[in-house]
């Protein structure tokens, strides 16, 4: 009832991913009146997904969800809102997010060994980390994984706290605009009363 008539093909699916089909500015409005519309307060809303959007600047690829949900949890904010929030972290902005984290972590003072590449293989080296972690390689991990998820941890951890306060501040108000606009529409009597009050 509610599939595609005509179903897209994988290529298209993927292409989609990377570039939606309705532009980037419309993907955004569809994705904010989607967490908008969660049910909770506006503190609880937007808490929830800046600890997704806090939680996609971390090295923890894999677990931004279930690290940004026991944030959520522990904060008493949406759960559901911090899951959407972790689309901050994308294809897209990886790469920048990334070199940031780990800039800023050798900035900081948490230095690679002398003699490891200056420009490591991200992508190369988190296929490395699952591969040895199923495997439990803690050699491969310490000698090879460690100097590079080290400063990308401690660029992070700051990272995180700034883009949580980042999204958290603008999306209260906005969450809290949408909400009462949505009561008064629902309320067309009370809504006119108003105006005439005013």
């Amino acid at each position: 009832m509610f599939h595609r008539r005509n179903k897209t093909a994988l290529s298209g699916r993927i292409r989609e991913f990377f570039w939606p089909r309705s532009g980037w500015n419309r993907s955004t409005k569809y994705v904010f009146h989607r967490v908008a519309r969660l049910r909770g307060s506006p503190h609880s809303i937007a808490a929830g997904f800046a600890c997704g959007a806090a939680m996609s600047f971390t090295p923890f690829v894999g677990l931004h969800f279930v690290l940004s949900a026991i944030l959520a949890w522990f904060i008493r904010a949406n759960i559901i809102a911090s899951a959407i929030g972790t689309a901050v972290g994308n294809p897209w902005t990886f790469p920048f997010i990334w070199v940031w984290v780990y800039n800023l972590g050798q900035w900081m003072g948490a230095s690679i060994p002398v003699g490891a590449a200056p420009e490591p293989d991200f992508v190369g080296i988190f296929g490395a980390i699952l591969k040895a972690s199923l495997s439990l390689d803690f050699t491969f991990l310490f000698d090879t994984a460690w100097p590079v998820f080290w400063p990308m941890f401690v660029g992070g951890v700051p990272t995180a706290v700034l883009v949580w306060l980042a999204f958290y501040m603008p999306m209260k108000p906005l969450i809290a605009g949408y909400q009462n606009r949505r009561i008064l529409r629902r309320r067309p009597g009370k809504a006119a009363a108003k105006e005439n009050i005013e």
